[in-house]
């Protein structure tokens, strides 16, 4: 979904000098554990822009990072103990972003950028040509973040991204605004 940036000091405070580096690197089963914490302070973020509840998005609970684990692709983290994620997964041999999270109190510092960036590498140095996401349209901090970042609207998804989008739409989560679905060529 890679929806769960934080816009902290977005309202045109400066960033405040960062405490975590931002080095991102392959996560350690030590750091699964506590990624679900830092999507559910993202979430918190990305509700209150939205100006909905968990349910009203139809989200369900942040999905455990021992489950992310789980699923062909890869996690990646930032900090030690972990104040951001990337989570990418493979589906039909493609590379999609499925989380991005920036615990709200290390935001505006890069580290999202940090996380994206790096996931880009990792994705192309596995074999693929592009890495894929779905995120709200008009949040700040969702598709004009990732679209700075060189993103642009897929304008003709493959079978398993229409899926993905078909399943959104049922679970609800163009509730509360619209979703759009990015890539980017990796080579």
């Amino acid at each position: 979904m890679a929806d769960h940036l934080s816009p902290a000091g977005a309202a045109g405070t400066p960033p405040k000098p960062s405490a975590v580096r931002r080095d991102v690197r392959p996560a350690a089963p030590r750091d699964l554990r506590r990624l679900a914490a830092v999507e559910a302070a993202a979430d918190a973020v990305l509700l209150e822009a939205l100006g909905v509840t968990a349910g009203e998005a139809g989200w369900g609970a942040p999905v455990d990072g021992r489950d992310r684990d789980l699923l062909p692709g890869f996690v990646l983290v930032a900090g030690d103990p972990p104040v951001g994620f990337a989570h990418v997964v493979v589906v039909d041999g493609d590379a999609h972003l499925e989380q991005l999270a920036v615990h709200p109190e290390h935001a505006r510092q890069g580290i999202g950028a940090a996380l994206v960036q790096a996931a880009r590498e990792e994705a192309r140095w596995a074999g693929h040509d592009r890495l894929s996401l779905t995120t709200y349209r008009d949040v700040a901090f969702n598709a004009p973040f990732y679209r700075r970042l060189g993103f642009s609207e897929v304008a003709r998804p493959s079978p398993w991204q229409q899926r993905l989008l078909a399943d959104e739409r049922a679970r609800g989560l163009e509730r509360p605004g619209e979703r759009v679905l990015l890539d980017i060529a990796l080579w």
